[in-house]
Parts: C-alpha cells; sequence; structure tokens
C-alpha cells in the first residue's frame, strides 16, 4: 500500500501527535503519499462547540503547517491536504465556500451525525430504528450526487440493530450511488483495531457481492495507526474474505 489519505491532528482534539511524527512513521511504513484529512470545522452558531473537530480559525494554522511540511519532505513522501468533511443541509454551502479559499487537495465525507452536530444523532450510535438508517442513507447519497468528496470513509458508521432485511434495503442504495458515482468506499482500519462495529461483514459482503470499490484508510489518530495492510493478519483476513483488492490504494483525488 503506497497510499492513505485518512489522517488525523491534534487540532480535533481526539488525536495525538505532531504532524511531523506521522510523516516520519509513513515514511518508515513504506507510503508515497500520505494526505492528512482532519475533522474538518464547522460554521456553527455563537455558542456551540464541537468537542471533535478544529475551530474554524484554526484552518488557515493547519493548510500553512502542512504546506511547509510538504515543502521539507518533498523528496521522501508526498504530503496532501484535505479534509473529513461532513454533508449538512443546514452548515455545508457557507463551509464549502470558507474551504475554497485554501489549496486544498480533496475532501472524504465522513457522515458522524445526522442531520448535522448540533440538531442532530451521532451515527456510531446503535439503533434499532429505520427513521435513522434512512437519515444517514439520504444524507450519504445526497452528498454524494455532489461530486465533491475523493471517497467515502468508514460507509457502515451507521450502527443499525434492527432486521436485516431493513438494513440491507437502506444499504444496498448507499453502495449502488457509489458505485454510480464512483466513489470508493473505505475499509477502515482504526476501526477493525479498535474492535468497533465497523467494518462490518454484512456491510462489505454486500458492497463487493455488488461490485463497489474499495479504498483502505488508517484514519490514524495516532502516529503508530499509519499502518500497513498485512501489520494486522486479521484484517488482512477480512479484506480476502470478501475479496478486497486495492493495490497500491493509490486513487483518484478531487480536487475543490
Amino acid at each position: 500500500m503506497l497510499a492513505n489519505y485518512h489522517t488525523h491532528t491534534i487540532r480535533c482534539k481526539h488525536a495525538f501527535g505532531s504532524e511531523r511524527e506521522y510523516i516520519e512513521t509513513a515514511i518508515e511504513k513504506g507510503f508515497q503519499i500520505l494526505g492528512f484529512s482532519d475533522h474538518v470545522p464547522q460554521p456553527y452558531p455563537d455558542g456551540f462547540v464541537s468537542r471533535i473537530r478544529m475551530d474554524m480559525e484554526q484552518i488557515e494554522d493547519y493548510v500553512s503547517t502542512l504546506e511547509t511540511l510538504r515543502a521539507e519532505y518533498k523528496d521522501d513522501i508526498r504530503i496532501l491536504i484535505g479534509f473529513e468533511v461532513e454533508y449538512t443541509k443546514r452548515f455545508f454551502d457557507p463551509l464549502f465556500a470558507e474551504l475554497k479559499k485554501y489549496p486544498v487537495d480533496y475532501l472524504i465525507m465522513g457522515q458522524h451525525f445526522a442531520p448535522d452536530e448540533v440538531d442532530g444523532f451521532y451515527t456510531g450510535a446503535a439503533t434499532d430504528e429505520e427513521e435513522k438508517l434512512k437519515a444517514y442513507v439520504d444524507l450519504v447519497t445526497e452528498g454524494m450526487e455532489t461530486g465533491l468528496f475523493t471517497y467515502l470513509a468508514h460507509p457502515d458508521l451507521i450502527h443499525f440493530t434492527g432486521d436485516d432485511a431493513v438494513y440491507q434495503n437502506h444499504m444496498r442504495k448507499l453502495i449502488s450511488h457509489s458505485i454510480k458515482h464512483n466513489y470508493p468506499l473505505e475499509v477502515n482500519m482504526f476501526g477493525f483495531t479498535d474492535g468497533r462495529h465497523y467494518p462490518c461483514d454484512k456491510f462489505f459482503k454486500t458492497a463487493s457481492e455488488m461490485g463497489a470499490t474499495f479504498v483502505i484508510g488508517n484514519d490514524a489518530h495516532r502516529p503508530y495507526l499509519i499502518r500497513q495492510p498485512e501489520e494486522d493478519a486479521e484484517f488482512a483476513d477480512f479484506l480476502a474474505r470478501y475479496g478486497i483488492k486495492c493495490g497500491d490504494n493509490i486513487i483518484a483525488l478531487r480536487p475543490i
């Protein structure tokens, strides 16, 4: 694997280590491309402070820090500047207008809330409510239709514990959209290593059978999580079980 596009920084308030540590680890592990995609800030109303993302005024420091490191390490590795973005009807347009002021290489979509962090629910919390499953899938598919994202991070983050037929009905819609709009679906290494409910067997079995394309994301919140798939035998077995082949893991970017 030569590329990882899912890397965080301390600005998101739940990651650790310096950008330099992530870069040095990536070089040591044989990566040729390291993309930083920290949780994007949001133009939230006054008084609402997110605990899981940088503040709007930190964008400039995030970008300038990575630009400096990109120049420093240009002979050793290619550094990309991206964001992991929530697609929301309420905040997306003003956010996107702000991001376009900066040299952003790509965006990945990671839908942690529906409809948004201020008024919605966390999609990773267990639920048997079809309404929440549908809300997640509807937001993700609408986001894909914008054509602004490079891939979909942890597509199976929604933690639906209800009837499997209901789950498959909605998630097949999501997978179909990913195929139609050429969005790779991320197999999230951090979720696997951390023993989370994702990556999910039933999701990736269906996605593989439907002919989706995939990308592996370290989703690194600590430098040591920059890793190759073969470093985790169980993760490698997961990929093999569903015939998931990502090759060098280099994918086409959609710059904004």
